[in-house]
């Protein structure tokens, strides 16, 4: 069924109290809130399904979940972005009709497995992230729940371990074969820092995130190509092959991780050339984070925009996962003195591209972008300033009057 959402709309009202409010008169009774943000990654793209590094950032545009368990055995759950709930028995184990329902129903399974045995719960949930423009709604998603039910079951799972409890949720029940990076980043982000991951050990460390006169600005193509999943899940298997290929020459080497450009030389022989140019552009990704890194700490913006459009160069070449949309917005700006870089981000195929811009010339720069990419793509140019944010929550919210 539909639900009636539009009297709850205001400027005024947060997301967290528009889902509780919704929450309260659907079902007559009080609610949990929950927050989980999107994130975003500066550099360090395709590198963490290869037990690589990452830089990513929550950011402060979230899912939003108000929830609690129902008195049944069946629970009801509402999405405000769709406009649609749906009715789910607790024991129901199978996929369910609508899509991102899935995402739920996935966490369930995982805590299922893992030997618990949540209840019934109605759930009312919302976003302001924009779904398609590569900022891992659908990782948010998971991750609230997770927290969620984490906190009714009392199963005391820490941070990282939920991470791995969504990822798992993701790669078997939803059937796409993601690194971790977008889990961890959703759940151990913090304001004004990146977060440095290794994707192997899970071992982490806080940069602080000091913009100075930039700012980060995402522009949203408003594609997302139909390969997208398939080229990932066939990405992550060049990338295998590519590893079988090196051992050859060098057993100890488990991942591309262990691989530096050297080794690769001297392993081209056993490589298919689409294997390796996969291969390449994970091993000089993975150092490129650890440049950022210092780049960041030193206040050189310079070197990190470089590092950026490097990034994007490798993976519309080597890695073949960009489309001429994303092309076209990182062509737009590569000349441009207000913006220091720019790349694709995400999966590819789509999405968005971020850039380091300075913030008093976002204006110029999105309405000269505007009517020059609407020419080349007949889209609509959108974008968003996003600012660095706070891993998954629990909301505090004022009792209803």
């Amino acid at each position: 069924m539909n639900y009636e959402l539009f009297p709850y709309f205001s400027r005024s009202m947060m997301l967290a109290e528009i889902v509780r409010n919704i929450f309260a008169d659907r079902f007559a009774a009080p609610a949990l809130v929950f927050r989980s943000p999107g994130r975003i990654n500066l550099i360090g793209e395709h590198t963490d399904y290869n037990e690589g590094f990452v830089l990513p950032a929550a950011i402060d545009k979230a899912i939003y979940l108000a929830i609690a368990p129902a008195e049944t055995e069946t629970g009801t759950w509402i999405s405000v972005d769709f406009g649609e709930s749906i009715e789910v028995n607790r024991w129901h184990d199978g996929k369910l009709s609508q899509a991102w329902a899935n995402y739920i129903q996935g966490i369930v399974h995982e805590f299922r497995i893992a030997g618990h045995k949540p209840p019934a719960f109605n759930l009312v949930v919302a976003a302001d992230i924009p779904i398609g423009a590569g900022l891992s709604s659908s990782a948010a998603l998971e991750c609230v729940v997770a927290f969620a039910l984490n906190h009714f079951l009392r199963t005391n799972l820490d941070r990282k371990s939920l991470a791995f409890l969504t990822k798992k949720a993701e790669n078997e029940f939803i059937g796409l074969q993601c690194g971790i990076m977008d889990m961890f980043a959703s759940l151990h982000g913090r304001m004004d820092h990146v977060l440095r991951l290794d994707c192997r050990t899970l071992q982490y460390d806080y940069f602080p995130l000091e913009l100075n006169d930039y700012v980060l600005l995402l522009l949203d193509t408003g594609v997302k190509h139909s390969l997208a999943s398939s080229e990932y899940n066939t990405r992550r298997e060049e990338c295998a092959a590519g590893v079988s290929g090196i051992k050859i020459r060098f057993p100890s080497v488990s991942n591309l991780r262990d691989v530096n450009l050297e080794m690769l030389e001297e392993s081209a022989e056993f490589l298919d050339k689409i294997v390796y140019r996969r291969c390449k552009f994970v091993i000089s990704e993975n150092k490129r984070v650890w440049l950022t890194c210092d780049a960041l700490t030193k206040g050189d913006f310079d070197t990190v925009g470089e590092l950026m459009y490097a990034s994007h160069e490798g993976l519309q070449h080597d890695y073949e996962v960009s489309c001429t949309e994303l092309d076209f917005l990182v062509d737009a700006v590569r000349n441009d003195p207000a913006v220091a870089g720019a790349r694709m981000m995400g999966g590819g195929f789509g999405g968005c591209t971020i850039n380091l811009v300075l913030k008093q010339e976002v204006p110029a720069l999105v309405n000269k972008l505007a009517s020059a990419y609407q020419h080349f793509s007949g889209n609509a140019l959108r974008y968003y300033e996003v600012v660095t944010g706070d891993g998954t929550h629990a909301v505090k919210i004022q009792s209803l009057v």
